[in-house]
């Protein structure tokens, strides 16, 4: 059963992204973090994590991040199940509940679950990677969405050990029996977890690869691409296609997630390497210039800040094409991003092509 609200909230005084029309990307995308905020905390609760363990892990999870794959699962949930025509009367059956009590509806709500599950996975597994990065032995960074970073506030290793918490949680979290979810979906959480573990696995790979291209004097594009499709794209590609299985998506749509994630995965890291030279410290919430201090290699350092600016919205667009064909078709509207001759889908109604264009647009 998916509910579908446009106004009405839960006792926490939100309305789950599930529970609203599709109106506007900040109306939906505050109702994703509202909702990751709260299944943080039941996650903290469930884990019984002692100090200062579950401090630096509430500390890193709960700062001022961009929640961009949580934000993928959803939107891709949110646009699979709104183009599926049987959900979609299921829906409309689902109005003359609009007084009922939404917790009591979402705890027999799997497949919303199971997209909550997907959605925290996401993040513990992304903020895993972003605490051992920042640690001395790797970036040596001290300033991470906006705040100082873990080994900073807290030390180097309570930092370590709370990196290796949040990825083993980022699994159990799929399975885990804990208050306000309902029973884990068995048949969803093992497509789950085949799409998960492997691309975890290449995440830390790119990695490798990328801090041994340091070490390079050059490095081609198509080997710089190599490196960011698994250490940035394969957690995006994950995201995507976790929102996707849990919104019941069709083997079509899955490759149609699988290609569009592959290009904005690869857009969202060339865009990164522009805004670290465009931007300042203060709009990134991390230090501006980082790449070039540590002499990584980058795109804007291959072709240039207009050159790789002009690739990333390339990227974005053909992203934007790949999972368009499998959308709901709607009359052509102005986008931000150009579109293709035969892409005829609103952004404006979709969560996963607003997410999108968001992207595009960020400054961060």
């Amino acid at each position: 059963m998916t509910v579908s609200l446009t106004s009405s909230a839960t006792s926490s005084g939100f309305a789950p992204f599930n529970a609203i029309s599709f109106q506007s990307t900040e109306q939906f995308h505050g109702a994703v973090r509202a909702q990751l905020a709260k299944d943080i905390e039941v996650l903290f609760a469930y884990a019984k994590l002692p100090s200062p363990l579950v401090d630096a892990c509430r500390y890193v999870m709960t700062g001022q991040g961009k929640l961009v794959r949580p934000l993928m699962v959803a939107s891709a949930f949110a646009s699979i199940n709104s183009g599926n025509s049987e959900r979609t009367d299921e829906r409309n059956d689902d109005i003359d509940m609009l007084n009922a009590d939404l917790d009591s509806l979402l705890e027999n709500d799997s497949d919303y679950d199971m997209s909550r599950r997907a959605a925290l996975a996401v993040e513990l597994l992304h903020t895993y990677s972003l605490v051992h990065d920042d640690l001395p032995c790797m970036d040596d960074d001290e300033l991470r969405r906006g705040q100082p970073t873990a080994h900073i506030a807290f030390d180097e290793a309570t930092a370590l050990l709370a990196g290796d918490v949040l990825q083993t949680l980022a699994f159990e979290v799929l399975t885990a029996e804990m208050p306000t979810f309902a029973p884990f979906d068995a048949h969803i959480a093992s497509q789950l977890l085949a799409i998960f573990a492997p691309r975890a696995r290449r995440m830390v790979s790119g990695q490798m690869l990328d801090l041994n291209a340091e070490a390079s004097a050059s490095i081609a594009q198509d080997d710089l691409e190599a490196i960011h499709r698994d250490k940035t794209g394969a957690l995006i590609e994950a995201a995507m296609l976790m929102g996707g299985v849990c919104a019941g998506a069709t083997a079509p749509q899955r490759m149609a997630l699988q290609e569009c994630a592959q290009y904005i995965g690869l857009a969202f890291q060339v865009q990164d390497d522009v805004l670290d030279v465009t931007m300042t410290t203060d709009t990134l919430g991390k230090p501006a210039g980082s790449d070039e201090k540590l002499d990584k290699s980058t795109y804007v350092k291959l072709m240039g800040v207009d050159e790789a600016t002009s690739y990333a919205q390339s990227l974005f667009i053909e992203g934007r094409a790949a999972i368009s064909r499998e959308l709901i078709r709607a009359e052509p509207s102005d986008d931000e991003i150009p579109s293709s001759t035969d892409d005829n889908v609103d952004t404006h109604n979709d969560a996963l092509l607003a997410l999108i264009e968001w992207l595009w647009s960020r400054k961060k």
